[in-house]
């Protein structure tokens, strides 16, 4: 009991629970503790609608002139790849994936482009990569240029990187909504939204690379008599030349996973289009043949720029010698393939007679699954529904009935409950601290009442309390105004809508990616399978994640948890792996020889050592989590994503901004609140990294 007395955060948080609890019983009484009161809400995204009403009136000119430029490149790339033989393309996309990493991704270049040909999608594959052409280097140069502007000037890194942050964490529906308003329907929709969506990644890695050169470098430059210029373009860039190329890596895979998220409004016959139209229709086979293409893309295009950033060195280019030849047998297989393609149509337009559409027997395929399993797979949605989902919703008061749960919610069902949790949070309290005792207790309220049943300023000030405790006064602010411009805007119960499946998602994807990732840390054979499940999942379009779950389980909140599982779980396993693998070594041979368990090892030393960087991988799952949210949006969910989708499907720019902004708050906090944390732990472990 001297332990509770002697700590300093246990009076503060037993006010917050007896505050909390109060607010619950008043809001029956308190009509606006539950529903902040629709005369209050401040009526933003009127606001937001009249701006952008003058601002078409007065500017559109402008912007329609622009897009009308932007359409000249976009339309002349895809003349040219849509003109020459698929043959030639097919050779060249070869030629560039041996340069970047050797004969296997050849292979595996030539098999995607076969594959593309063979199935029939070859046209549409080549829509996509025109806008990618384009959107790819614009978003490089004006990545690199805000960079360089925030690592020269500290006044404009405080501007930009709270601007970066945001481009990331509003969902892309909001940016197509507010693209398409201004620039109107078309191609350039997509391009816009790429560009904007993909150019943060490639300024986060300018500014880390740049602010990373070792200042040896930086004096041998300058006792060499370099200026300013000098300097910079001869010494700072050639030193960060594999962050940088890391940085394309990146923003030309944000740039791929954007353009496919722009075709949900059409405006060209591209593979993103094929597979959201298949989806629509439920042909499980045709999508799932159009989404191959887009993962077969997104795997090659990843590899290929990784592989040159891994090749790279900071001074002189690996490739720099063959160049030549490389370059005489670029030209040279060109040539030919492009004769051959005379004389052979097949290589110039491959005949639809030698097509292969193996989609009838995929749908087939998956009829008799979902016939022969119906019961299996309608279990599983039925204890995840009634058991998990619904009680974390609306709580165990509001879901426990004889038709869920077979018997009635009696009160000494609710006081064992009550006992039982409150004796759980005690014993986490003394037997590691008052924070985890805590936390259960507020878990388990929060699992009686439902997330969305809680009064909302009781969840204000335990997230405001909870952020100030890790990141201090700024944070605690900072999470205070954003969780309160949900409150004035309006839109609190649809934040609550989405934090719940998003929250039920993240955690089960920590839990078992943690899991895996312990498993993997511990055994090479298990690492080598999970690793490519990892990238391919990582690497593959969110679309086309979705696809399977959509045809099995059909739409509804339970296939939006699994397909947000889906991609949330790889930062998991991937940060809970490396973090076990690069411990101290002195640290674990000191527990070693104090006769340690493998048990005691791993729960009491490798763990908590770990614990840091599994952190950040729960950083990057709430990230991925509510990224997935979004485009979940399309199987029917109720949260804030779904007003973006309805913002979006009827010109509302205001209201589908607003609900944008929304997800950005809940996202950027998640953000600040996780990485305080972990970076709070590594101080104390004096395990710092920069």
């Amino acid at each position: 009991m001297s332990k509770f007395k002697l700590d300093p955060g246990f009076f503060p948080w037993l006010v917050i629970i007896f505050i909390t609890l109060a607010l619950i019983v008043l809001q029956d009484h308190l009509k606006w503790l539950a529903n902040y009161p629709k005369d209050l809400v401040i009526p933003f995204d009127r606001w937001l609608n009249s701006g952008m009403g003058f601002l078409i009136t007065y500017f559109g000119w402008f912007f329609r002139g622009v897009s009308w430029l932007l359409e000249w490149p976009i339309d002349g790339v895809r003349i040219v790849l849509q003109s020459l033989p698929w043959a030639v393309i097919s050779f060249l996309i070869c030629m560039f994936a041996f340069i970047a990493a050797g004969w296997r991704l050849s292979l595996f270049a030539l098999i995607s482009c076969l594959y593309m040909v063979i199935i029939g999608y070859w046209s549409e594959s080549m829509n996509t990569l025109s806008l990618v052409a384009i959107s790819v280097p614009l978003a490089v140069l004006i990545g690199f240029g805000f960079g360089v502007w925030a690592f020269q000037s500290q006044a404009a890194k405080r501007i930009i990187m709270p601007m970066l942050d945001i481009l990331q964490t509003v969902p892309a529906f909001a940016y197509l909504l507010l693209i398409l308003m201004l620039f109107g329907f078309g191609t350039v929709v997509g391009l816009i939204a790429s560009i904007l969506y993909s150019f943060p990644p490639m300024a986060r890695n300018v500014i880390v690379g740049l602010g990373r050169v070792p200042a040896e470098v930086i004096e041998s430059g300058l006792m060499s008599g370099a200026t300013h210029r000098q300097l910079f373009w001869q010494v700072r860039i050639p030193s960060t030349k594999r962050q940088l190329l890391l940085g394309v890596n990146q923003t030309t895979m944000a740039s791929l996973s954007m353009v496919i998220i722009a075709s949900i409004i059409g405006g060209t016959a591209d593979i993103g289009w094929e597979v959201l139209s298949q989806i629509r229709k439920a042909q499980f086979g045709e999508s799932l043949l159009a989404g191959l293409v887009i993962a077969l893309m997104a795997i090659l295009i990843d590899r290929a720029t990784y592989g040159f950033a891994k090749n790279s060195s900071d001074y002189q280019p690996k490739y720099s010698s063959p160049m030549l030849w490389y370059g005489l047998i670029i030209i040279g297989g060109t040539l030919i393939f492009f004769f051959l393609s005379r004389f052979i149509p097949a290589l110039d337009v491959w005949p639809r007679e030698l097509e292969l559409n193996p989609a009838r027997s995929m749908n087939e395929g998956l009829e008799y699954i979902i016939i022969n399993y119906r019961a299996a797979i309608e279990t599983i949605k039925t204890v995840a529904f009634f058991f998990v989902m619904l009680p974390a919703k609306i709580g165990l008061q509001g879901s426990v009935s004889p038709f869920t749960w077979g018997f009635e919610l009696q009160i000494w069902h609710s006081a064992s409950y009550a006992i039982a949790m409150t004796g759980l949070s005690i014993w986490c309290g003394v037997r590691f601290n008052i924070q985890l005792g805590f936390m259960m207790l507020l878990f388990a309220i929060f699992f009686f009442i439902g997330l969305t049943k809680m009064p909302w300023p009781a969840i204000l000030i335990i997230y405001t309390y909870i952020a100030w405790k890790l990141g201090g006064l700024t944070l605690g602010v900072g999470t205070f105004l954003g969780l309160g411009f949900l409150v004035v805007s309006g839109i609190w119960p649809e934040a609550m809508l989405s934090l719940y499946l998003c929250g039920i998602a993240v955690i089960l994807s920590f839990v078992l990616g943690s899991g895996l990732g312990i498993w993997a840390a511990h055994n090479s054979t298990v690492s080598a399978i999970l690793r490519p499940i990892n990238d391919t999942l990582q690497t593959m379009p969110l679309f086309v994640i979705l696809i399977p779950f959509v045809m099995i389980f059909k739409i509804g909140e339970f296939t939006a948890l699994l397909a947000i599982i889906a991609y949330a779980i790889v930062p998991s396993i991937r940060y809970t792996e490396h973090g076990l693998r690069n411990l101290p070594e002195g640290v674990i041979e000191a527990a070693q020889m104090m006769g340690c368990s493998k048990q005691q090892l791993l729960w009491t030393v490798k763990i908590p050592l770990a614990l840091p960087v599994m952190m950040l991988g729960l950083n990057q799952t709430i990230m991925y989590g509510i990224a997935m949210l979004v485009i979940a949006a399309l199987v029917g969910t109720n949260g804030l994503e779904q007003i973006v989708y309805i913002g979006l499907s009827d010109g509302n720019f205001g209201l589908g901004l607003i609900a944008g902004i929304g997800l950005a708050i809940i996202a950027m906090t998640a953000d600040r609140m996780t990485q305080a944390w972990s970076y709070k732990r590594q101080k104390d472990l004096d395990l710092q990294i920069d």
